[in-house]
């Protein structure tokens, strides 16, 4: 019998790609997204079953495992993809900002997670998989309120991994770096209408360069972390935590192998030299 996985945020990029992989690999999968009558390619595959589903309505997730069960005869794992990231000066974002990302990223997660946890238990067998972030471990600059999501998913997955155990229920984190998908061009432009305050000209000037010097020659694509997330789920391990992406893996050993002050200080130094060295 084949086995399925419930992925959110399945409309696009990271979600999408894993959607198709686990079905060229054999699995069922419930695609769910927040308007899935806008989907014209995942429909037309017969191991997908494309449903509605938004994080912020326990409804509408309660629905979509229903559905999902119904079709399939039980789910054999969960991908915690949905979410997106708000950028921009800090004291510019307003409440509703703020709001809104730990709404979708932290509560979105705990949202799906609690509703799946009956059905996994029940099975004594599952595995929940849950999509962070390189600033998950790196914080840069601009994201503060997207890292904190992340930071907080980093901390929830991690406690809550030693609670499911006990249910032979396993944990997962993934960790891309920079993605070639439309993710960060939403995510900046959500901050291009915010007035900041000109004492922040030459911070932004430095940063946005270095952001625009980056590049994506050495960074994953969506169908990248797709597999590491597969590989996740079916290698049969409890390893918590999978880095997604070359880009970030020499600045997670940095952040592995300094002291944390020295962290600081290296981070500093790379974002914003010419700022941080002339208040030294």
């Amino acid at each position: 019998m084949s086995k399925t996985i419930l992925i959110t945020g399945a409309s696009s990029g990271i979600g999408k790609a894993t959607a198709q992989l686990f079905s060229s690999k054999g699995w069922n999968v419930i695609a769910t997204m927040r308007s899935p009558e806008k989907e014209t390619e995942l429909i037309n595959d017969p191991n997908i079953f494309v449903t509605q589903l938004e994080v912020t309505e326990p409804e509408t997730i309660q629905n979509a495992i229903n559905k999902g069960i119904e079709k399939f005869g039980k789910i054999d794992a969960l991908l915690n993809n949905a979410g997106y990231g708000t950028s921009g000066i800090f004291e510019t974002l307003t409440d509703k900002t703020i709001h809104d990302q730990f709404n979708v990223n932290v509560f979105g997660v705990m949202n799906v997670t609690r509703a799946i946890l009956p059905h996994f238990r029940t099975n004594q067998n599952g595995v929940i998989a849950n999509i962070s972030s390189g600033v998950g471990k790196i914080p840069f600059p601009l994201v503060s309120v997207y890292v904190a999501s992340k930071y907080a998913v980093e901390g929830f997955v991690e406690s809550l991994a030693y609670e499911l155990d006990s249910q032979n229920i396993k944990v997962k984190i993934i960790e891309p770096g920079y993605i070639a998908t439309n993710f960060q061009q939403r995510a900046f432009s959500d901050s291009e209408n915010n007035t900041v305050p000109e004492d922040y000209t030459s911070f932004l000037d430095e940063t946005n360069a270095l952001f625009n010097s980056l590049g994506t020659e050495n960074t994953a694509s969506a169908q990248d972390v797709a597999q590491t997330i597969f590989n996740s789920i079916t290698d049969g391990t409890h390893q918590l935590r999978y880095i997604a992406g070359p880009d970030i893996v020499s600045m997670i050993e940095a952040r592995n192998n300094k002291t944390d002050q020295e962290y600081v200080e290296f981070l500093r130094g790379m974002f914003a030299p010419n700022g941080f060295n002339n208040k030294i």
